[in-house]
């Protein structure tokens, strides 16, 4: 059971409250970009790879388009002391498509290969992982997820069952990912250590993530849009219709206060606190008004004081 990592939604803050909630068994970071890493301009995304020993085991996505800078940050990652790194091979966003990264790489499984490998050895003696989807227009997952498999070392698959065209507008594929386990047992006949299949996409209860797993034959489920339906997710002892309007408000004020004294006032934009208000405002009456007032609101600290005369009234 793993956390997905989320632009702007998977930072050091989340993933504590996420592990206080109930632990999944591996987290991963937001994206951190490599050039940027390596540019004049690596103070601004660096933040992207702190953590604390309460996430682990965590593993760092990274994405770009240059081998040689794989390899620098996957050392860095390395010296960091994470667990892991992630390629992004899955983004669809299409300015990040434009640059020839993330997703774009389908189209060119020659530069795909070239950066696994940098990484690879950047990584020295941690695990290269790599998530993509099952093709770009159409459906590629004897093509594509083929060619990943024959990588020498790849420790780990995340298959995100959809094409980059489809964004996530259409149902998930998931009997792609079934064939993608048929695929890895293929190709990777008599190996000891074969790559671990995840499957990933529209899974909203953890009943549904062990359906999968068992069903399908994965070796686990990344979920990620699913926390946001139940930030409890993980502890599948909790039902979150029991969880009362103080449990939920309750949370949103320590994600407040552990976001204030990680950040400051100046590390991050408070805006990116917002993008987390439906996951504790909702199921109750007056939730939807509740969100429409904190959106108003500026910094956490005011924020707090807000929710604290909320529930006192």
């Amino acid at each position: 059971m793993i956390l997905a990592p989320m632009e702007d939604v998977t930072d050091t803050v989340f993933r504590r409250i996420i592990a206080d909630c109930g632990r999944p068994d591996l987290f991963f970071t937001e994206f951190t970009n490599c050039e940027g890493a390596q540019s004049v301009g690596q103070a601004k995304v660096v933040h992207r790879l702190n953590f604390t020993e309460l996430e682990r085991p965590i593993i760092a996505q990274v994405w770009g388009i240059t081998p040689e800078d794989y390899y620098k940050t996957a050392r860095l990652i390395h010296e960091l002391g994470f667990d892991g790194i992630d390629i992004n091979m899955g983004c669809p966003v299409k300015k990040v498509i434009k640059q020839g990264a993330c997703s774009a790489l389908i189209n060119n499984p020659t530069l795909a290969s070239e950066i696994f490998q940098a990484t690879k050895e950047g990584a020295s003696t941690i695990p290269v992982s790599i998530k993509t989807r099952i093709g770009f227009k159409t459906i590629q997952t004897e093509q594509w997820l083929g060619h990943l498999l024959r990588f020498d070392g790849l420790a780990a698959l995340t298959v995100h069952g959809r094409t980059v065209k489809e964004l996530s507008k259409t149902a998930n594929h998931w009997e792609e990912i079934a064939k993608a386990v048929l695929l890895r047992d293929a190709i990777q006949q008599g190996k000891s250590n074969k790559t671990l299949i995840i499957g990933n996409g529209d899974i909203l209860t953890y009943h549904q993530a062990q359906q999968k797993i068992n069903s399908l034959n994965l070796d686990g489920v990344m979920i990620g849009r699913g926390i946001f339906h139940n930030p409890w997710f993980f502890d599948p002892t909790i039902d979150p219709d029991n969880k009362s309007v103080d449990d939920k408000l309750g949370l949103l004020i320590k994600h407040l206060d552990l976001w204030h004294n990680t950040w400051g006032e100046h590390t991050k934009n408070f805006q990116n606190m917002k993008k987390y208000y439906k996951i504790y405002i909702s199921g109750f009456k007056g939730a939807s008004s509740l969100r429409n007032d904190l959106m108003q609101l500026n910094n956490p600290l005011e924020t707090k004081q807000y929710l604290l005369g909320f529930l006192n009234r």
